[in-house]
């Protein structure tokens, strides 16, 4: 599909050449391409026309959607893929925040000029469709060979949200890419208290959905000073752990690890996002119970003081109203797998059916893996027997795929003569106890027992 894409791209640049333009590849495409990615989208930067030029000849390649101010902008939909087409354009900061610029349109702007406004010089190139030719005004191809994530100019520091795209694209280069210095000292000037929180879900969400190697994003947001605004994890690199047990280092470290681990089960997850701020929170209750206890560390409760940090970083990262109630289950129960795995035999399947109410047990194997596996040595699924133990458990009392469905519902009661009300949701509460304790094995055993249950 992007070749298909690329192609219309490069049609479309002939009709903008043919009307007096000039139209040129930017941004992600020239930067994938030296990255030998295959690039994901195709935008254009379009030179010497008018913005009323320019959308008429977009509007006979698809669907046109104006996207930035004053025309500046313009998403075209085609049948094989969207293209961002854009005019050259100047961005002057007027205020505080993500939004505090205005943007006015040049299309008679210098490449150089133009290109000053981009975050990184890694995606500051230009590439002509036709010939290849790549302009290179502020150094990206040496610094792709550096592998090294610059800033292009000083107005780096005026949008917040650039903080986090640095987190963004080491996540997604990995251990061998580095800051340079002068841009982390920018990183450090800027305020994100100032960003919606929005913006900041979507950065987050590329760092943990996209990125290879999402702990090297975390870790690069604590060298560019981002964990001041998100004090929960901050802390964690003051927090030691036991080197008998971590011998990869503080908490902080060993979170990092666990992300990167947790990408081999990333495509495995049902809801992705959930399962991953499972990861990066598993440990913040640590900050507050790490003690020294006979010359060890221990962190006791750590399950379960976790919860209140949790809570507290996630409505700092998203607005999402069901994400607290599917993490902070993977944050309380992360250490049961490996406990219930100790047990072995001794565990009843009351205690599986129990876990269910609380928590997606697939989801929680994975998230307590990725514990596992976040301590320094590459650790395999199959090296970890907890996990699949657990599934088979839970395959073998019928919630491998949720908690079990009540055998007795409110109908039957209807019909046995029990009217709506407290009394039919006792008897129900009392069902499902059994039930889960194993004692009511099918419906009919349960509308049996609520027939002898209701007669008594």
């Amino acid at each position: 599909m992007s070749s298909l894409l690329r192609t219309r791209a490069i049609q479309l640049s002939s009709d903008v050449q043919e009307a007096g333009g000039r139209a040129f590849f930017v941004g992600g495409c020239v930067r994938d391409k030296f990255l030998g990615l295959e690039p994901k989208d195709f935008d254009l930067e379009v030179y010497g026309l008018s913005a009323e030029k320019l959308q008429a000849i977009v509007g006979n390649h698809g669907a046109v959607h104006l996207v930035g101010v004053q025309f500046a902008v313009l998403l075209v939909s085609t049948p094989d893929g969207e293209i961002e087409v854009s005019l050259p354009r100047r961005e002057s900061n007027t205020g505080p925040g993500h939004r505090g610029f205005v943007v006015s349109a040049d299309p008679d702007m210098t490449h150089a000029e133009a290109s000053l406004r981009r975050d990184f010089t890694i995606n500051s190139m230009l590439e002509d469709p036709f010939t290849g030719e790549i302009i290179d005004c502020h150094g990206g191809l040496a610094d792709i060979e550096a592998k090294l994530l610059r800033h292009v100019s000083p107005a780096f520091r005026e949008d917040p949200l650039r903080i986090l795209r640095v987190g963004r694209f080491m996540a997604r280069f990995g251990k061998d890419w580095s800051v340079h210095p002068e841009t982390v000292a920018f990183c450090r000037e800027i305020d994100l208290s100032e960003l919606p929180v929005e913006r900041i879900e979507g950065e987050w969400k590329e760092i943990l959905l996209n990125g290879a190697f999402p702990g090297r994003g975390l870790l690069a947001l604590e060298e560019c000073g981002a964990l001041e605004y998100f004090p929960e994890l901050k802390i964690l690199r003051d927090t030691p752990q036991d080197p008998e047990w971590h011998p990869e280092g503080d908490v902080l470290i060993h979170t990092a690890l666990c992300l990167d681990a947790a990408v081999e089960k990333r495509d495995e997850m049902e809801d992705a996002f959930a399962e991953m701020l499972g990861v990066l929170c598993h440990d913040l209750g640590k900050a507050t119970t790490t003690e020294f206890v006979d010359g060890h560390i221990r962190s006791h409760r750590h399950d379960i003081e976790g919860v209140a940090p949790t809570k507290s970083l996630l409505a700092r990262l998203s607005r999402r109203s069901d994400l607290a109630r599917l993490v902070v289950p993977l944050v309380k129960c992360h250490l049961l797998p490996f406990q219930f795995h100790e047990m072995g035999d001794q565990l009843t399947d009351a205690a599986i059916r129990r876990l269910s109410l609380r928590v997606s047990i697939p989801a929680l194997c994975r998230v307590s893996w990725a514990d596992a596996a976040g301590r320094g040595e590459k650790m395999n699924w199959q090296d970890w027997p907890a996990g699949d133990w657990l599934l088979a458990r839970a395959e073998a009392v019928g919630v491998i795929d949720g908690k079990p469905r009540p055998f007795l519902m409110g109908r039957h009661l209807i019909d046995l003569g029990v009217k709506p009300g407290r009394r039919l949701g006792r008897i129900l509460e009392q069902a499902y106890e059994l039930q889960l304790d194993g004692n009511l094995k099918s419906e009919v055993e349960a509308q049996s027992w609520a027939e002898a249950r209701i007669k008594k």
